[in-house]
């Protein structure tokens, strides 16, 4: 059984001139154990997506599942109670509470679904430790940094038994490090049972998931989503890859060698124009940074240019 499934949902806000179709006969089907990466550009849809995933909004049209429940008989109470046990969420502003400190946030939801509170605030630790904000977990939302809401948010939406997890940019506030901690911790909460859909700029994080759908314009760019081999611990894959290379190994960032090559080659290239052009030599060979003289010259040094009619 699938954990999320949605069948040709649309979403459509204002009406008459003003209408805007945010969403355009999207399907998802997302097994439990699966995490599937969402991209395209900004104001594709991407984020409504989580929202009506999440039953934060109702769809226009279409049917959404989450666990075999169809969400359109459900009431409002039974909404909330869905979200509050089996659905975890991952919003871009946080939404933590300022008046509680980062554990106290993340141990909210357990104590909200009857767990005690000792024992919520033991769990919520120990998420706050996987992230490494176990010396921070007494510390309000304005004594944390962006970074550091992040991950306590994060935290919040994996604590406990969560069944689907919904990451809207969950490392956009993040560097590199804490950004493959992030995704490791829900890849391992994936390994676990969990179906996690991951809304993502980065094309390193979505090789993460095992399947990335893009979306343009609010519909799916293509019919199939795109397969990625999965990674191994320690490794990123690059898509278009068929495995895991030198360049997918921490530390490596294949873009920045790129850019590496690229300015190497630039500061070749205006070396030789500092030397001079490359003119052609007898033979129609061409040698960088070394002025032209006549073949019959036989005297002076060649780095010397020589009058056109100088003789041996």
């Amino acid at each position: 059984m699938s954990m999320l499934e949605l069948r040709q949902v649309s979403k459509v806000y204002g009406q008459g001139a003003a209408e805007v179709h945010a969403l355009r006969e999207v399907s998802l089907d997302v097994a439990p154990g699966t995490m599937v990466a969402v991209m395209g550009p900004s104001g594709s849809g991407k984020s409504t997506l989580l929202t009506i995933a999440g039953s934060l909004e109702d769809p226009t049209s279409g049917q959404l599942l989450v666990a075999g429940r169809d969400l359109a008989v459900m009431s409002p109470n039974d909404k909330a109670r869905l979200r509050r046990q089996s659905i975890g969420y991952v919003f871009q502003d946080f939404n933590l509470l300022p008046g509680l400190t980062a554990a106290e946030n993340v141990a909210l939801p357990l104590e909200l679904d009857g767990v005690s509170a000792r024992k919520a605030r033991e769990a919520g630790l120990r998420a706050l430790t996987g992230l490494g904000l176990a010396d921070r977990a007494s510390n309000y939302p304005d004594q944390l940094s962006g970074g550091e809401r992040q991950r306590v948010a994060i935290a919040r939406a994996v604590v406990g038994e969560r069944q689907l997890l919904l990451a809207d940019e969950p490392s956009g506030a993040l560097d590199s490090v804490n950004s493959d901690t992030v995704m490791r911790m829900i890849h391992t909460a994936c390994q676990q049972g969990v179906a996690a859909v991951v809304v993502t700029h980065d094309a390193q994080l979505a090789s993460w998931a095992d399947r990335v759908l893009f979306i343009r314009d609010g519909g799916r760019e293509s019919a199939r989503a795109l397969q990625l081999p999965a990674a191994r611990p320690g490794q990123r894959h690059i898509p278009g890859r068929s495995r895991p290379g030198r360049a997918d190994q921490p530390g490596r960032d294949p873009v920045r060698r790129a850019r590496g090559r690229d300015l190497a080659g630039r500061r070749h290239d205006l070396a030789g124009d500092r030397r001079g052009a490359r003119p052609e030599q007898p033979g129609g060979r061409v040698r960088a940074g070394r002025p032209s003289r006549p073949a019959n010259c036989r005297f002076g040094d060649p780095q010397i240019r020589h009058p056109q009619g100088c003789r041996p």
